[in-house]
């Protein structure tokens, strides 16, 4: 049990690393030439098919709305975002892509979608029984980890 333990702590130890300052863990690299985070390819994709207010891509992405504005800051810079009024409420700034984001944001769901996929494979090679076992486990770390146990 102490060795489980340790593999437990070790394996989580390189998923912190592998995930350090992003907001996610995908499965391959997106190949733009663009220097983005994956956060930052992940607002393009968020917002590829919606209009959506800071606000609201923090809500989606359960970060502050400091590191949102940070991204968008750095994406508006990068030609990747544009900042649009909206319509009905001047006050109220939505972001959508330019045409040079629109491929990024693209890639970055099929990197979704590839991890997805990914993780299937990887749980179909264990019984029904196991992945039950799993799933109780992962939940149950979660919960550890922020404290909810």
């Amino acid at each position: 049990m102490e060795q489980l333990a340790h593999q437990i702590d070790r394996s989580l130890h390189e998923i912190i690393l592998s995930s350090e300052n992003q907001l996610e863990i995908l499965v391959g690299n997106c190949q733009s030439e663009m220097r983005l985070t994956n956060t930052q390819e992940h607002i393009l994709m968020l917002i590829e098919n919606n209009a959506f207010t800071n606000k609201e891509i923090a809500r989606q992405l359960n970060v502050s709305q400091a590191a949102i504005t940070k991204a968008i800051k750095a994406l508006i810079a990068q030609d990747l975002l544009v900042a649009v009024r909206d319509s009905r409420d001047a006050r109220i700034v939505r972001y959508s892509l330019t045409e040079l984001a629109k491929p990024i944001a693209e890639e970055h769901a099929h990197h979704h979608a590839h991890t997805l996929a990914s993780y299937e494979d990887l749980v179909g090679q264990y019984s029904e029984e196991e992945q039950a076992i799993i799933s109780h486990f992962l939940t149950d770390l979660v919960k550890k980890i922020r404290k909810e146990v």
